[in-house]
């Protein structure tokens, strides 16, 4: 379980196959401190299993981890690059602050970075989805975009938008990817639980 509130950029090194899987080496200093193997981390929004931990010689730490071929169809992380950044979240121990919502790493979909507009020192921005995940985003919901916890303000023509303060502007990694961008998202969760319950009504 994570919140949505990220915790560092980190860098990604390598996104390579091998062995008959495909495995993605990402830097980020804070993240690996105190990570070991079978550790859950989200890494724009997914959630992934350390599979091995190397210190590096500025003293930062890079993580390593398995991809499933369903983890590549239904994420951006198969179109990754050593050098591009990504928002990382470990998960969230039994004492920690609720700062976004609940956010499980569980990827329902992508949406394409469609408009960034400045409002004074934030930004709105706009994110066309499709209809199967349009259906659980309302104005002042939840919704994680590549792993940041963020408030709906708007849904209607195939896409939802929302802002980013100032502070947030530098710590994720959203406000530096191009317009077209394919981008993660995940609904809130409560949502599809609350469709279900009413399912049979």
């Amino acid at each position: 379980m994570f919140t949505g509130i990220v915790e560092e950029l980190g860098t990604v090194r390598a996104l390579e196959e091998r062995d008959g899987g495909w495995h993605l080496a990402v830097e980020g200093p804070l993240c690996a401190s105190d990570a070991k193997p079978g550790d859950s981390v989200a890494v724009n929004g997914v959630c992934l299993t350390v599979t091995k931990k190397a210190v590096t010689d500025n003293a930062g730490g890079v993580l390593t981890f398995g991809l499933a071929p369903e983890t590549l169809a239904r994420t951006n992380l198969g179109g990754l690059a050593a050098g591009d950044g990504v928002n990382l979240e470990r998960s969230l121990p039994a004492n920690g602050r609720i700062g976004g919502h609940f956010v499980q790493g569980h990827i329902d979909g992508t949406g394409i970075l469609a408009e960034r507009i400045p409002d004074g020192d934030s930004l709105r921005i706009a994110v066309e989805a499709p209809p199967e995940l349009l259906r659980y985003l309302v104005p002042k919901g939840y919704v994680a975009v590549d792993g940041t916890s963020l408030t709906v303000i708007g849904v209607e023509d195939g896409r939802f938008t929302f802002m980013l303060v100032a502070y947030t502007q530098g710590h994720i990694v959203l406000p530096s990817r191009a317009i077209g961008s394919r981008v993660n998202l995940e609904v809130d969760v409560l949502a599809k639980y609350a469709e279900k319950f009413l399912a049979g009504r």
